[in-house]
């Protein structure tokens, strides 16, 4: 009888009506069933409001902020909005302890003030087509996969050109449906970015990794970049002569907030889910392969904070690279434990159960489909040792900073040793190399960099068995009388790579004999270890099990869209732009316990603590809280709110999205997801997945009360 309930309950889980919340939609594809449930949910808007071909649309004002998060059009002037965290790295980088504006904020007060990033673009999404016609012409079932991708790549090739040469906008083709489907993007990249603004770390990083995915929040996780281009209004490198970018769009914002049950929906470039794996993925995510990411990057951490606390450049040197490693760690955290709560891997098996009831009640099914499920379980149990082995290797041994690093000569190495060597591309690896060494050596503490080692060492070698490591981790075991403390030490004390000067000096008038001084080097060595490891331990048998993966997936996606054929299905996230929709409000993540749907600056008085840095807080923030000068941004009971939560579908990538309202306008910046439902990259969990948005009128009231910047204000569309 349980076994019946459970069935029950997996038909229930795909249906779609039950998920307000749930799902990445194509834009272009809203019309129809998603555009009525939108409506039914309380949209006021149209789908061709939002993505349209024939005249300015939202698609217009929401770009791809570098190659990781989402940032969104506010003003006709091409200002930008993202998350603080999404441009920490940019604020980083402009830096030091004269000019620290990650502690202190940054605000231009006019254009010229506004500070270039060379590297940094923006990507906008022109037009979408689907072409999985011409993608898959001349492909056949009797190909291999291999065969079958190589087809679909010269196609695909053969797309772009032309659309290219007809629009002159840059073109991709991208799979969707696990390469059942295929798009066309035609894409605009914007590569003169400016910073114009961000608040200090105690508003835009206020909770720190301790808060992070977590809620109730009180972040105000935004900075403020411009869009620049050249006098045709098109996109140009950088020049002092660039001016704004006039968008065809920019997103109005609302000054009435948001309430409880109220439409929202999320316009971003989510990274990647994958909501349709079989079991065995997902045990061996939740269960094998996230609790040894988890202890080794804690090591790290640990190591970070310990001399962060007592030395103010370390803090601003380790700050991004703290953030980037918390990040994950926290995540995954909450990821294992979130399938585990839903008893994820069980539910996965009943679905197979129903999956393989369905292929062998009809003779041609379980011709197309029998035995599907049984190859999955064998070509996982192959894959995993081999995916361990790969965690271990990115997580610890590139996880030690210098090795890390050094890996970076690989390619000049391999281009030395050319029969022909090409003049041009040297020079530029050793351009490009010299640029890399100033900017490692800016952020880098060798003492931090040698503990890490130590501890990411001894951790591989007692949880790796002798045939899943690299060779130089067997030579330090078998030299019984060397602990590993000595092993590092005097790698560290021999290699040339921990001084600057010494790698500046190897870079210029590059010759032969200095070629030997890398290959010769310790840590170089350790890197060529790694190396052969990936190489022919890892992606060799990878090469054909990924192979026998990816086909085994194209084809389960196939079956799962035919069995349930009633079913709308969304795409699996793939950077591409997509609409996410749901309603506000809270959650209850524990027995007894209900978490409302919003914070107010209330909450961070209360958190505030000058012994902890996540909660510490300035005079003036404090001052503007006691006065309750809060302008035009307060809610009407009188409070400034700082964040909300809401049940949209969203994942990395989504940082720094627009979150809008029925009517369309700007209400908050997504900027995370409560911990409960960080597992929604694997399973949607419409009673603990909630996105978390800064609300925008904090950010108003941040630019224009705390920094003074009414300037930025006044470029702005806003609705009363």
């Amino acid at each position: 009888m349980k076994r019946f309930i459970f069935g029950l309950f997996v038909i229930a889980f795909f249906t779609k009506s039950l998920f307000a919340g749930e799902g990445m939609w194509i834009p272009m594809l809203l019309n129809g069933a998603n555009e009525r449930e939108m409506r039914e949910m309380g949209m006021k808007i149209t789908a061709d409001d939002i993505y349209s071909l024939n005249h300015s649309s939202m698609k217009d004002a929401v770009v791809l902020f570098s190659r990781g998060c989402t940032a969104e059009i506010v003003s006709d002037q091409a200002l930008l909005f993202t998350n603080h965290h999404c441009g920490f790295s940019e604020i980083q980088k402009h830096s030091s302890l004269e000019n620290d504006y990650i502690t202190n904020g940054f605000w231009a007060t006019n254009n010229k003030e506004e500070l270039p990033n060379p590297g940094l673009t923006v990507t906008m999404l022109m037009q979408m087509e689907d072409v999985t016609d011409f993608a898959l012409m001349g492909v056949t079932k009797e190909m291999t996969e291999v065969q079958r991708k190589e087809k679909i790549a010269v196609n695909s090739k053969a797309i772009c050109e032309k659309a290219k040469e007809r629009s002159g906008f840059d073109a991709e083709v991208r799979p969707f449906f696990q390469d059942n489907k295929f798009y066309l993007l035609y894409k605009q990249v914007f590569k003169d970015i400016r910073l114009v603004g961000a608040p200090p770390s105690m508003i835009g990083k206020f909770g720190g990794d301790t808060d992070n995915w977590m809620w109730p929040r009180h972040t105000g996780d935004f900075s403020v970049f411009r869009i620049y281009v050249g006098k045709d209004n098109k996109p140009a490198d950088y020049s002092a002569d660039n001016v704004p970018f006039k968008p065809n769009y920019h997103f109005p914002i609302s000054l009435k907030g948001v309430e409880e049950n109220d439409f929202t929906f999320v316009f971003g470039y989510p990274a990647r889910t994958s909501e349709y794996l079989p079991s065995y993925a997902i045990a061996l995510t939740t269960e094998k392969s996230n609790p040894h990411r988890v202890d080794l990057r804690g090591m790290r951490l640990d190591i970070f904070n310990k001399y962060s606390a007592t030395d103010q450049k370390v803090k601003i040197q380790y700050a991004s690279k703290d953030a980037g490693v918390s990040n994950g760690w926290k995540k995954m955290i909450g990821e294992s434990k979130g399938i585990k709560r839903l008893n994820g891997v069980e539910k996965k098996q009943m679905q197979e159960d129903d999956f393989i009831r369905w292929t062998n009640a009809d003779e041609s099914r379980k011709a197309k489909y029998g035995g599907l499920i049984h190859a999955f379980e064998t070509t996982y149990t192959k894959y995993e040792p081999l995916k361990i082995a790969g965690d271990f290797m990115s997580e610890a041994g590139y996880g030690i900073e210098i090795v890390s690093f050094v890996s970076k000569f690989q390619a000049l190495i391999d281009e030395s040793a050319k029969a022909n060597v090409d003049a041009t591309k040297m020079d530029k690896l050793l351009k490009g190399l010299q640029s890399q060494t100033k900017s490692f050596f800016k952020d880098y503490h060798q003492p931090i960099d040698r503990e890490v080692a130590t501890a990411l060492i001894s951790y591989y070698i007692a949880n790796q068995s002798v045939d899943f490591r690299p060779s130089f981790l067997n030579t330090i075991n078998a030299q019984s009388k060397q602990t590993i403390s000595d092993y590092v030490n005097k790698l560290f004390d021999k290699t040339l790579f921990v001084d600057e000067a010494a790698v500046n000096a190897l870079l210029i008038d590059f010759n032969m004999k200095k070629i030997r001084k890398i290959t010769q080097d310790p840590v170089y060595q350790i890197v060529m270890s790694l190396k052969d490891f990936n190489e022919i331990q890892i992606q060799k048998p990878l090469k054909t099990i990924g192979t026998s993966l990816d086909s085994l997936q194209r084809i389960y996606m196939q079956a799962q869209m035919e069995m349930q054929s009633e079913k709308q299905f969304y795409p699996d996230a793939n950077s591409s732009l997509r609409i996410a929709y749901g309603k506000v409000g809270g959650f209850s993540p524990a027995d007894a316990v209900y978490y409302n749907y919003f914070t107010t600056l209330d909450g961070i008085i209360e958190k505030e603590n000058p012994e902890v840095f996540d909660y510490v807080l300035d005079e003036k923030i404090k001052s503007i809280y006691y006065t309750k000068d809060f302008g035009p941004y307060a809610d009407k009971d009188g409070k400034m709110r700082i964040a909300f939560a809401a049940s949209n579908h969203t994942t990395g990538g989504n940082s720094g999205s627009p979150v809008l309202n029925a009517e369309g306008q700007l209400v908050g910046i997504n900027f995370d997801r409560c911990w409960e439902g960080t597992m929604s990259d694997l399973m949607y969990d419409p009673a603990m997945c909630r996105n978390i948005s800064v609300d925008v009128r904090y950010v108003l009231f941040v630019i224009d009360n705390y920094a003074g910047a009414h300037h930025l204000i006044e470029e702005m569309t806003l609705i009363k």
